[in-house]
């Protein structure tokens, strides 16, 4: 049941003007720059932010000698102003659509291998269905896509929920885990060989996925329990064509899924090593934001990504 306290703050004490000021703070740490960001004055923009620090009674940011800095309370209003702001951005973007005769539009992020995958197929079943819907579509690590869905600037994301905070306001479902492989180019000095040792193949020149991303800190803990160092040669990328062009043109070496490559591996271009890293990432799925109306658009993104999802496993 709504807390009617929150009702009567949102209706009484918060503006519009507050969340840009809110969103603007966050970006620029500082009360001068916000309120040029916003185009406030800057006494106006204090007093924005004096009667919303009132109004809630608790301190949102900490006063430095150059600038101002979020207090915990202040983070939790920054990231509710965002999402706040880019839902009126899209209801906006809703009408005039509507109104221009236009069938309204999606943004969906994606992790690498259902990029590849999956997505494409549910964005054909989307545009077979409607093809007036525009679709945006990123492709990155989830941690970054997650934050963006939270903050209203993705509808939906396939990847997975690291962030046990964030779990809670998030709904998640299923789709696939990812075994991965070492992936080289086909005639590779390894290819073929059934003796190989994670000792060899850390001193291969290797091809990672940038820093912070749940698969590279797996990979590190793979070398580092078994007492070895990590790749001296590294090339640190996750766009698939970079990959590929960079395996066929070098003895490098990668750990992605076989889904991943298969076409490359059809057209006897790129090979499996055979041996078992021991590598099982955990289950990606579809991720939405719990409790929120999902546009028409996004809403058939969605059914498409089941059905397809669904067709995969039969």
């Amino acid at each position: 049941m709504p807390d009617p306290r929150s009702d009567r703050f949102v209706r009484s004490h918060l503006k519009v003007r507050q969340l840009v000021l809110l969103v603007e703070l966050g970006r620029h740490g500082s009360i001068l720059h916000a309120a040029q960001a916003a185009n406030l004055t800057q006494p106006a923009a204090s007093k924005l932010l004096a009667e919303l620090e009132h109004a809630l009674g608790m301190k949102l940011f900490d006063r430095l000698p150059r600038g101002v800095a979020p207090t915990d309370y202040g983070a939790v209003m920054i990231r509710r102003a965002g999402a706040a702001l880019a839902e009126l951005d899209a209801g906006h973007q809703e009408v005039m659509e509507l109104s221009s005769g236009l069938s309204g539009r999606v943004a969906i992020g994606a992790v690498l291998t259902p990029a590849t995958t999956l997505l494409p197929r549910a964005v054909v079943a989307l545009k077979a269905r409607q093809p007036r819907v525009h679709v945006t579509i990123t492709v990155d690590t989830s941690k970054p896509m997650i934050q963006q869905l939270q903050n209203g600037e993705l509808d939906l994301v396939i990847g997975r929920v690291l962030d046990s905070e964030s779990a809670a306001q998030l709904s998640f479902e299923p789709l696939s885990e990812e075994p991965h492989r070492i992936i080289v180019r086909a005639g590779h000095p390894l290819a073929g060989r059934s003796d190989l040792s994670l000792q060899e193949l850390a001193r291969q020149a290797w091809i990672l996925p940038p820093g912070g991303s749940i698969l590279r800190d797996r990979l590190t803990a793979l070398f580092l329990s078994a007492g070895l160092d990590q790749p001296h040669q590294a090339v640190e990328t996750l766009s698939l064509p970079v990959v590929t062009s960079l395996l066929g043109r070098s003895d490098m070496v990668v750990a992605l899924p076989e889904e991943l490559i298969q076409p490359y591996r059809d057209a006897g271009l790129l090979t499996v090593l055979d041996f078992d890293l021991g590598l099982r990432m955990d289950a990606y799925g579809i991720v939405t934001r719990r409790g929120h109306q999902l546009s028409p658009g996004a809403e058939l993104m969605l059914d498409c990504l089941r059905e397809e999802a669904a067709r995969r496993v039969l």
